[in-house]
């Protein structure tokens, strides 16, 4: 957009390089030019200001193959004003002289043109086809095709318009259509994820089936390896009953000598004693024979006494004393030869 500066009385105004000025008074052309920069007098002048720069216009053009059916054809034109006189002639581009903007809406009027004439070409493009052929087509050549044929409407250049490039985007019938026309491709796509399904379970069943074989082989070698292991177990219980009892029995052996030993040794000292007491005994009964009654029985006594218990208190009767006194008076018996 220019830039216009007040003055009094006159104004200046400056574009940019991308927009052609066009200054005219009383239908003169006084300046014309891109990136013009001059004075004026706001109630004489009429100035247009015409885009010299590429722009893209979208476009979407809906045509009717041979088999009746509609398809959407968007796309994207690129153009340029290549004579921008002619379209400051032809086409409004007036600006406002207070504020610089247009006082219409050309670019729009220039588009509502140009979508015309794609339209045109598309359908001049495409009129021989089908369905299929259409959805089918090189959106590229097809753009081509366009670009030549809009290259060579009259009505574009009387505008000074030129066509740069149309580029076409995926071709699309109605969504009923398009729906129907996937179905067998989604078939095919279904059947084909339906046997990778297939597969992949049948693998994973005999994945499955291995490893309860390996489970089944593992538990029967370990079921193996615990019999062995009682197996094992019951030998070496047997072999130590076994040694315990070989050790019980030398042990009792061994303790039934000791105890025969013990026994006879005791039975033999206990001779000796015998023998020894009977030597004694025979040795004092020998040494007693020549002694007298009297000193047999003060013997007695002496012995007896010696094995009676603690007497504190003895009482003598005179019947006792008499009785030991008589007795003791009587003459001894003689002895009797053996």
């Amino acid at each position: 957009m220019a830039t216009i500066t007040r003055y009094p009385f006159v104004r200046h105004i400056r574009g940019t390089a991308t927009s052609h000025l066009e200054h005219r008074v009383g239908g003169e052309v006084r300046h014309a030019g891109p990136g013009a920069a001059f004075w004026f007098r706001p109630l004489q002048a009429v100035i247009s200001e015409v885009p010299v720069d590429d722009r893209e216009q979208a476009v979407l053009v809906r045509v009717r193959t041979t088999d009746l059916q509609e398809v959407s054809v968007p796309g994207t034109v690129t153009y340029r004003f290549a004579d921008p006189t002619a379209a400051a002639s032809r086409v409004d581009f007036g600006i406002d002289l207070g504020s610089g903007r247009w006082r219409e809406t050309p670019l729009e009027t220039v588009g509502a043109m140009i979508h015309g004439a794609v339209w045109a070409a598309v359908t001049a493009a495409v009129a021989d086809l089908d369905l299929l052929a259409m959805l089918r087509l090189d959106t590229a050549e097809l753009g081509q095709s366009v670009t030549s044929r809009l290259t060579a409407d009259g009505r574009l250049a009387a505008i000074g318009v030129e066509v740069v490039e149309v580029r076409f985007a995926v071709l699309r019938p109605d969504p009923d259509v398009e729906r129907a026309l996937q179905t067998p491709a989604r078939e095919l796509i279904q059947q084909d994820a339906d046997k990778a399904t297939f597969e992949r379970r049948a693998v994973a069943v005999e994945r499955e089936a291995a490893i309860g074989e390996n489970e089944l082989a593992n538990q029967i070698e370990l079921a193996r390896r615990q019999e062995q292991l009682i197996a094992q177990k019951g030998a070496n219980a047997r072999r130590n009953a076994q040694e315990l009892a070989a050790a019980d029995a030398i042990a009792a052996e061994a303790e039934a000598s000791r105890t025969l030993a013990v026994a006879n040794a005791k039975a033999a000292a206990d001779r000796a004693v015998g023998q020894a007491a009977a030597d004694t005994e025979k040795a004092t009964l020998a040494a007693y024979e020549d002694v007298s009654r009297d000193v047999l029985l003060a013997l007695a006594l002496r012995e007896l006494a010696q094995h009676l218990p603690s007497i504190d208190q003895l009482v003598l009767t005179p019947d006792v004393i008499t009785g030991l006194v008589s007795r003791l008076a009587l003459p001894a018996p003689a002895s009797t030869e053996r």
